[in-house]
C-alpha cells in the first residue's frame, strides 16, 4: 500500500482502477516554407475551426456543469480573436518563413511564460489557457483527431495535468475521479471539478507504472492511497456510502425551513456571480440570494457595460427569484479582479489599493449608471443594495448620495422603481471599529469573511504560502463577526456573512449564539447548511 499526499478539490471519497492518461505531444518541428501566405491561410483555417469545436465544447459544458463555468470555452474562444497572439503568429511565419505549426508553438512558449511570470495568480494560471488553445490549432493544423484512448470502464483518471476541455470531454459515467501532478485551486479545470462535483487531487505524485493499479482518492484527508488493504477498502467503501445517503438525506431538506429546534429563523441565501446561477439557487431551495457579485458582468465583457445591459442582468435575477430577496454588491474591481478597460494603473498592493467603492466614488457617471440600473430593476422584485469596502461614514452617506441622485434621474425621466434597502459590506477592520457608526446609516450588515480575514491578518489571500496563516477561524476573525452583529443589533438592522465561512457548519451555532440573521453560501451548500441550523437547539 502506497500512500501519497495531494491538494483535494472535492471532499468525497472514490475508489477504483487507474488509467494513466498519457498525452501525445505533438511534435512540432522548425520546417522553412516558401508560400508564406499559403501558411497564414491555413493558420486561419485552423482557427475557425477550433472555434467550431470550442463552441461545442461551450455547450456541453453548459449541459453539464451550468453557463458560469462553461464561460471558460467563451474566453478561449476570444483568445483565438486576441489581436497580440494572431499578430505574433504571423510575424513568426512572415520573417522567419516557417510553417504554422512552428510559429504558433513559439507564441504560445511566449505567452505562456509572460503570464507565469505576473506576480498574480489569477493570470498564472492563463498560460495554461494559452497552451490548451496553440495545442488545439496545432493538433488541427497536424490533421490529428486529439481523441483520448478509449476508456471502458469507470476509473481514477492521472494525468500530468488537465486542461479545462480535456476535462469536459471526459465521459462523466466512466470518471470517478482525478489526479494530477500540476494545477491550482484556482485553474479552472479545478473550479469544473469542484462544480462537476468529482473528488480530484492536485499537485501529487504521478507514476505511469500506476497503470491499471486499484486507488483511493480520499477528498477529506486529501490522500491517493495506491493498492489499499482490505481495511482502508473497508473504510472507503464506508465513507461513499456515507457521501451518498448525505446526499440523499439533503435532498429531503427541499422545501423545509431554516430554522432551530427552538423555532429560531435563519435567513439562508446564495452567492452567485450572473444570471446562469440563480438556476443552482432554485435547484437547492436557496431562499433568496444574498451576494450578487455584480463585477462579473464587467469581467465578462469587452467594454464599460452599459445601463440596459445591467438592467436586463438584473432584472432577470429578480424576476427567475420570484419575490425572494436578491442582494446586489455594486461593482467590486481591483486587487485580484482586474479589466484591461478600466486602464487602472499596476499597484504594488492592489488589495491596499484603488478598488470596489474607491473606484466607484471618484468614476461617479460609470456608478450612477450601475445604480440606475438596479433601481429599475427593483421595479420587478424584491432587490436590496450593498456597498463594499466601505471604511467611513462619509464614505458610505457619498455612494447615498449618489444613489438619491440616480433615483431623481429616473423620476425625471418617468421610470419607475421601488426604494430598496442599502447595506453596508462589513470586509475590514475599520469598518468592524466604526461598525456602531454605521448602522446608524445603513439598513443591513454583510459581512465578507474573506477580505475581513486577509486585513485582519495581514495575509494576503491570493499568495499560497499564506494558506496557513489565512486562517478565517483565527479568534481576533471571529471576535470581528461578534462586534458587528452587536453593533447591527444595537441600531436594528439585520446583520449576515457572505463569505466563505458562512459555510462552515462546525461554526454555524457560535454565529447563531452572535446574533447573526443570515448565511449567504455558494448554492451547492446551502442544504449542508440547512441541515445544520435544523439539528441546533440554540
Amino acid at each position: 500500500m502506497i500512500r501519497i499526499e495531494g491538494k483535494s478539490i472535492c471532499k468525497k471519497v472514490t475508489m477504483g482502477k487507474i488509467f494513466f492518461l498519457k498525452k501525445e505531444e505533438s511534435i512540432v518541428r522548425r520546417e522553412k516554407v516558401e508560400n508564406i501566405e499559403k501558411e497564414k491561410k491555413q493558420f486561419d483555417a485552423s482557427v475557425e475551426e477550433a472555434r467550431e469545436q470550442l463552441l461545442s465544447l461551450y455547450e456541453k459544458a453548459k449541459r453539464e456543469v451550468g453557463e458560469a463555468e462553461a464561460a471558460i470555452f467563451e474566453v478561449h474562444t476570444m483568445m483565438l480573436e486576441d489581436q497580440d497572439y494572431k499578430e505574433s503568429i504571423y510575424s513568426i511565419i512572415e520573417n522567419q518563413q516557417v510553417c504554422a505549426e512552428f510559429a504558433v508553438a513559439e507564441t504560445s512558449k511566449n505567452f505562456s511564460r509572460m503570464f507565469r511570470d505576473m506576480n498574480d495568480d489569477y493570470m498564472k494560471e492563463r498560460g495554461s489557457d494559452i497552451e490548451d488553445i496553440s495545442n488545439r490549432i496545432i493538433r488541427i493544423l497536424g490533421g490529428e483527431k486529439g481523441d483520448e484512448e478509449q476508456i471502458t470502464e469507470p476509473v481514477i483518471i492521472m494525468a500530468k495535468d488537465l486542461a479545462p476541455s480535456e476535462t469536459v470531454q471526459l465521459n462523466k459515467e466512466m470518471l470517478l475521479g482525478f489526479v494530477t501532478e500540476k494545477g491550482s485551486v484556482n485553474s479552472h479545470t479545478a473550479i469544473l471539478a469542484r462544480t462537476m462535483n468529482i473528488p480530484a487531487l492536485i499537485n501529487t505524485e504521478i507514476r505511469e507504472e500506476w497503470h491499471g493499479e486499484v486507488a483511493i482518492i480520499d477528498g477529506y484527508k486529501g490522500e491517493l492511497i495506491i493498492n489499499p488493504d482490505s481495511e482502508r477498502i473497508k473504510k472507503a467503501y464506508e465513507q461513499i456510502e456515507e457521501d451518498q445517503n448525505k446526499e440523499r438525506r439533503l435532498k429531503e431538506l427541499k422545501g423545509k425551513e431554516s430554522i432551530t429546534k427552538s423555532g429560531r429563523k435563519v435567513n439562508l441565501y446564495a452567492n452567485i456571480g450572473n444570471v446562469a446561477d440563480t438556476g443552482k439557487v432554485l435547484q437547492n431551495d436557496g431562499e433568496g440570494i444574498g451576494l450578487f457579485r455584480s463585477e462579473f458582468l464587467y469581467l465578462e465583457a469587452k467594454d464599460f457595460p452599459t445601463e440596459e445591459e445591467q438592467f436586463t442582468a438584473y432584472k432577470a435575477v429578480a424576476e427567475n427569484m420570484a419575490g425572494k430577496k436578491v442582494i446586489i454588491r455594486t461593482l467590486d474591481i481591483g486587487a485580484d479582479k482586474q479589466v484591461d478597460y478600466f486602464h487602472l494603473e499596476k499597484e504594488e498592493n492592489p488589495a491596499l489599493g484603488y478598488r470596489a467603492i474607491r473606484i466607484c466614488l471618484k468614476e461617479q457617471e460609470m456608478f450612477k449608471t450601475q445604480l440606475r440600473a438596479i433601481l429599475r430593476a427593483s421595479a420587478f422584485g424584491n432587490i436590496s443594495i450593498m456597498f463594499p469596502m466601505i471604511v467611513s461614514v462619509e464614505e458610505l452617506r457619498q455612494a447615498k448620495e449618489l444613489l438619491e441622485e440616480a433615483k431623481r434621474e429616473l423620476e425625471e425621466g418617468g421610470i419607475p422603481f421601488k426604494e430598496i434597502e442599502t447595506g453596508v459590506m462589513i470586509e475590514t477592520p475599520a469598518a468592524v471599529i466604526i461598525s456602531d457608526e454605521l448602522g446608524k446609516e445603513a439598513d443591513f450588515f454583510s459581512i465578507g469573511t474573506n477580505d475581513l480575514t486577509q486585513y485582519t491578518l495581514a495575509a494576503d489571500r491570493q499568495n499560497p504560502m499564506l494558506d496557513e496563516s489565512m486562517n478565517p477561524r483565527h479568534p481576533a476573525v471571529l471576535k470581528m463577526i461578534e462586534m458587528t452583529a452587536e453593533s447591527a443589533h444595537r441600531n436594528h438592522i439585520w446583520v449576515g456573512i457572505c463569505g466563505e465561512l458562512g459555510a462552515d457548519i462546525e461554526l454555524t451555532e457560535t454565529f447563531l449564539k452572535y446574533g447573526i440573521d443570515e448565511l449567504s453560501v455558494s448554492p451547492s451548500r446551502i442544504l449542508e447548511v440547512r441541515e445544520k441550523i435544523r439539528s441546533l437547539e440554540y
